[in-house]
């Protein structure tokens, strides 16, 4: 009786963590994000150095259709990427290493941006919506297209499915809109590293 306790409890806690639905899309996985977990296979051995705290996808997980707005206010969703390998990068101007890893995201979209591929970087500051573009400015970062989410619901969205711990939090996503494999903390991919795992990554995309 106290194993079975042990286990229910276990079951409710990954419940609470992923939400009835995530725990079983973690369980099976999307047949539909084959793909995407053959090409975090390939991408296994490139997982090291600077970009070595990347965790490659196991199981297909399809990313939520995420909403957000740029910086006139209209809104975007994540399936205008479908085709494109993205990295979803999530920041705010109150975690000290988003700051510090926007010139390399920034540098990396400079560097691979267009395309095949795209660095979608989403502030989720809730309250002073001028901070964080003065941020980015100060930091010299020029290349990246400013989007937001002032209620932070894509971090709430990304945390239901197990793939937002803490910040920043950056996911790398296929054509197909599944998970390719996921960080939680900064990396440097402005690095060789960086560069040649996104190289790696660019394959050509097909819509499902």
């Amino acid at each position: 009786m106290a194993v079975g306790a042990v286990l229910i409890g276990g079951v409710i806690g990954l419940v609470g963590v992923y939400g009835i639905g995530g725990l079983m899309r973690n369980a099976s996985g999307d047949p539909a994000c084959r793909a995407a977990t053959d090409l975090a296979t390939k991408l296994t051995p490139l997982i090291r150095g600077e970009v070595a705290g990347l965790t490659p996808a196991r199981a297909g997980l399809r990313i939520p259709d995420l909403s957000f707005q740029d910086a006139s206010g209209a809104t975007h969703k994540l399936s205008e990427w479908r085709g494109k390998t993205v990295l979803l990068n999530l920041w705010a101007t109150w975690c000290v290493p988003c700051r510090r890893e926007m010139p390399a995201l920034d540098a990396l979209a400079a560097r691979l941006g267009g395309g095949g591929f795209d660095v979608v970087a989403v502030n989720i500051d809730t309250r002073d919506t001028d901070k964080p573009r003065a941020r980015l400015k100060d930091a010299g970062v020029t290349t990246l297209t400013y989007f937001s989410d002032q209620k932070a619901r894509v971090f709430q969205e990304l945390k239901a499915i197990g793939r937002a711990v803490g910040m920043p939090t950056s996911v790398l996503i296929d054509g197909n809109g599944c998970e390719v494999a996921t960080i939680a903390g900064p990396a440097e991919w402005a690095s060789d590293d960086g560069f040649k795992l996104i190289e790696a990554a660019m394959q050509p995309q097909t819509k499902s």
